[in-house]
């Protein structure tokens, strides 16, 4: 009698039984103890106090916007940031470097970081990569100065010792014309004592930094800060295409041979004359030549 005869006949199936009991019983136990170490499937109740303290973290409550990151804007954010540094190993780091500062910043600091996360991050994470030729640094415009202090550290990250200039009117709210005055929703006042609070994460830097309370375009607060050329100028102040044109002049004469200059929101539909303002300024005799864009932020080098 052959095997195969063996196995199909009713005394070979007896034979075989214990052996195939046995079989049968060792992988009973190594699906138990399998499933054994496998993790509990999360209730409903434990999957509800996971999500309402992810959103706790990052949702809006306390800031009007949300820090919920999608896969196709974090891609689309590296490719800009590293069509702008030509490095997409560097822009992948400061990217993700630049989303743990404003995720500390906004937990610690009071008020909010103005913007899109993904214009933050783009701001904080291109400054650094583009090489600025020197460590001054001015931002028209600052809301709460969360911005400029996330921008302090990661210029310090790169090496650099950043020296921080900061020009806004403080008014006690966000002010933007065109757009309907009412208060911040983190409730907090916009002011110089809040700029100085949040400056104070930034350590020794924040601590140094030049505040000069007034409008941009006034003369006596532009001969305030203009005795220096700046490396690195940030303009995030009137949204106008008038206010822009003459935010954009003004660096013009101050910005250092090689400085970058961010021109915030550019390309948002919200505002307009952002896009309208450097379009004609780059029409002109300037400067500044065009680098690119990330996540609603132009990049512009002073010659």
């Amino acid at each position: 009698m052959n095997s195969r005869t063996l196995i199909r006949s009713s005394a070979g199936r007896r034979l075989l039984r214990p052996v195939a009991d046995l079989i049968d019983q060792r992988i009973e136990r190594r699906i138990r103890a399998a499933e054994s170490r496998r993790p509990p499937v999360p209730d409903a109740e434990v999957t509800e106090k996971q999500q309402l303290t992810f959103e706790l973290l990052v949702g809006p409550s306390g800031r009007g916007i949300s820090r919920m990151v999608a896969k196709g804007s974090l891609e689309r954010l590296h490719r800009e940031v590293a069509a702008l540094a030509g490095d997409r190993v560097a822009a992948e780091r400061n990217v993700a470097s630049a989303y743990r500062l404003l995720m500390a910043l906004e937990s610690l600091g009071v008020g909010r970081v103005a913007g899109g996360t993904m214009n933050i991050c783009g701001k904080l994470a291109s400054i650094p990569l583009l090489g600025p030729p020197n460590d001054e640094v001015l931002e028209i415009g600052t809301l709460y100065g969360m911005f400029s202090t996330g921008l302090l550290r990661m210029l310090e990250r790169d090496g650099r010792s950043p020296a921080l200039t900061i020009v806004d009117p403080f008014a006690g709210v966000q002010l933007q014309p065109g757009t309907t005055v009412r208060p911040d929703p983190t409730g907090t006042p916009v002011d110089e004592h809040a700029v100085r609070t949040n400056l104070a994460l930034a350590g020794p830097a924040g601590a140094a930094a030049r505040i000069k309370q007034g409008f941009s375009e006034d003369p006596d607060t532009r001969a305030a800060v203009s005795d220096r050329s700046y490396g690195v100028i940030v303009v995030d102040g009137d949204h106008s295409a008038k206010g822009v044109r003459q935010d954009l002049q003004w660096a013009e004469e101050i910005a250092a041979p090689g400085a970058i200059v961010v021109l915030d929101d550019f390309g948002d539909p919200s505002w307009p004359g952002i896009k309208e303002a450097l379009d004609e300024h780059l029409k002109d005799d300037t400067r500044f030549t065009y680098l690119g864009k990330a996540a609603h932020s132009a990049f512009l080098r002073a010659s």
